[in-house]
């Protein structure tokens, strides 16, 4: 059974993501990394349901999504991008296998970031940063989402990687093992989150390093 909750706050943090905070709902569990159906409580939308990733903590008093959105499909992400602060959400099932098992090197595509961005902010507020890396492919500089909370929190371990873009101080190209072998600590956990291609991608990359399936934690996006 979905529960209506208010929109806090709705905000653009990129040109084609939002930052949604709402009320949560009372009783509502989940642990860093996990994702839940929503909906928009308005005529018609209401049974659209589209998994988004918490990216709040399991002890904030209110939820915070970020969404990338895709104005040019009249779909859910199009409508969230026409409402505004006092507007429901339906929040259903929580679910996800993506969960900190341990120090190792987080591979992100795009919104695959999002379940990262829990786990990190997670880590920092037990101060178990530790030497956690992020390696973090967009197309553009302009895509980044949260830069700045993101190199806060791990510093020179954030490592961005543009496909479309050559900028100083950035990696260009694509996440290759090459890139991989050269973060990788010992016996790390990988941590995959990305559209279904990059993750069939990186999976070959990190068998093709000899990195066991047991050290390989994913979530298909």
């Amino acid at each position: 059974m979905a529960t209506a909750v208010k929109i806090k706050s709705i905000e653009k943090i990129t040109h084609d993501v939002l930052h949604i905070v709402a009320q949560k709902p009372e009783g509502l569990q989940y642990h860093t990394g996990q994702a839940v159906d929503v909906s928009i409580n308005k005529a018609g939308w209401e049974k659209e349901l589209r998994p988004f990733t918490f990216t709040s903590l399991p002890t904030d008093d209110q939820i915070e999504f970020i969404i990338k959105t895709y104005p040019s499909h009249n779909g859910v992400t199009n409508q969230l991008l026409s409402l505004k602060v006092g507007d429901e959400l339906l929040i259903g099932d929580v679910f996800g296998d993506i969960a900190y098992k341990g120090e190792g090197v987080f591979i992100a595509g795009g919104a695959g970031v999002t379940p990262f961005i829990a786990i990190l902010k997670q880590l920092e507020k037990e101060k178990k940063i530790g030497n956690n890396k992020l390696l973090f492919a967009n197309k553009t500089r302009a895509d980044i989402i949260n830069k700045e909370k993101l190199f806060s929190i791990l510093g020179k371990n954030f490592i961005n990687i543009l496909s479309d873009e050559k900028i100083d101080g950035f990696e260009n190209g694509f996440i290759s093992a090459g890139l991989i072998q050269k973060h990788s600590g010992e016996n790390s956990f990988y941590y995959l989150c990305g559209p279904p291609p990059m993750m069939a991608a990186m999976e070959k990359q990190l068998t093709s390093l000899g990195i066991k399936n047991e050290y390989i934690i994913k979530e298909a996006f």
